[in-house]
């Protein structure tokens, strides 16, 4: 069986056909920049007055709130596990799914900021493999749970974001956030070919719950088609809930799907991921004198 693997891990979208292309991972990469300005004044006898603040939108105002709780959701994430089922579906002309191969995972997202930039790792256990047909071709999706680096501070200036408006989902009201990649900068998501690095323009949408902050939702598509890598068209769509957990109590915003579809002039795929069954653990060390008996 030959597979397309596209995944985002370490912060990166990385993807390789096991035939004829090889795609490698690419390193999670921040962009830290200055910009300054000196210039020379005569001392103003009085002391201008400020500018006046520019009115924020309620949805940018929560979009704040959501970019704040970025690193909370990648420091709760390392405390729980879960139960992963991915389905890799292929889709036929008729948009929908011809064939199919289901795979169930004990799952856990790993972040680590040590060394001062935010590392991510997938940490899967296989529950149940899937049945293989050799004569197939698929994808393999990994990391679309976490997308959210779109919002992370690493990548401030590789995005611009504009209010959207509301919606309403299950009788609860969003505020929505656009996002849209800025042309040259520094992306999370990125094929490395042959050696080279090419940058994925994913431009979206993000649904906020105004009062947390949470990001209930998140849809990335290409802005325009990759064909010289053999890559038409890609389009991510995440969901996150509140996740209850007891003794203590807490309530933890998780990644509930994730539905990937990936185009090529011959293919199309379809991944779904479900996470279910989330359980919180914590590490505890216990440090004991112990007496030692000469002989």
């Amino acid at each position: 069986m030959r597979d397309l693997r596209l995944e985002t891990m370490l912060g990166c979208f990385t993807g390789f056909w096991r035939s004829k292309q090889n795609f490698c991972p690419l390193a999670l990469a921040a962009v830290l920049f200055l910009c300054p300005a000196a210039y020379a004044q005569a001392v103003p006898s009085e002391p201008p007055a400020p500018p006046a603040a520019k009115p924020v939108s309620p949805e940018m105002a929560a979009f704040e709130r959501a970019r704040q709780s970025v690193d909370k959701f990648f420091e709760q994430a390392t405390n729980v596990v879960c139960t992963e089922n991915v389905s890799q579906g292929v889709v036929g002309k008729n948009g929908k799914v011809d064939y199919r191969e289901d795979s169930v995972f004990d799952y856990q997202l790993q972040t680590n900021a040590n060394s001062g930039s935010l590392k991510l790792v997938e940490s899967r256990d296989t529950r149940k493999a899937a049945f293989r047909d050799s004569s197939r071709t698929l994808l393999i999706t990994n990391g679309f749970t976490a997308m959210l680096l779109i919002m992370h501070p690493s990548y401030e200036s590789s995005y611009t974001f504009a209010a959207a408006g509301q919606e309403s989902m299950d009788g609860v009201t969003y505020d929505k956030i656009d996002f849209k990649f800025v042309s040259g900068a520094t992306s999370p998501a990125a094929l490395q070919l042959r050696g080279h690095n090419y940058p994925l323009p994913l431009s979206g949408t993000i649904w906020i719950e105004p009062q947390s902050g949470a990001v209930a939702k998140l849809v990335a598509t290409l802005d325009s088609s990759l064909s010289d890598l053999g890559l038409t068209g890609m389009r991510s769509e995440i969901h996150y809930a509140l996740v209850r957990f007891h003794d203590p109590d807490e309530s933890y915003w998780m990644p509930i799907s994730a539905v990937i579809d990936v185009e090529t002039p011959r293919q199309h795929w379809r991944n779904i991921h479900r996470f279910t069954g989330y359980k919180r653990f914590r590490a505890t060390i216990r440090v004991e004198d112990l007496e030692v008996t000469k002989p």
